[in-house]
């Protein structure tokens, strides 16, 4: 019971973690590069070392998340 409320608290926290990256991604112009004055680099290199480290921090929690909704999903049955 113990593990299971664990495994519920971390997925809750991975989830807003989860839904956080993914409203700092940048779509179409504007996201979290352009908050600190990368937009011009953006533009010109492809993409900034902010939003690299944001795509993998944003794949590395969605890989969690599905671990966990997997776990819950066993422990759960």
């Amino acid at each position: 019971m113990a593990l299971t409320i664990a495994v519920v608290v971390v997925h809750i926290i991975v989830s807003l973690a989860l839904v956080l990256f993914i409203l700092l991604k940048s779509g179409r112009g504007g996201g979290l590069s352009d908050m600190f004055g990368g937009g011009a680099m953006s533009t010109l290199s492809g993409s900034t070392v902010v939003e690299k480290n944001l795509d993998r921090l944003t794949v590395v929690t969605a890989a969690v998340w599905a671990v966990t909704t997997l776990i819950l999903s066993l422990r759960l049955t």
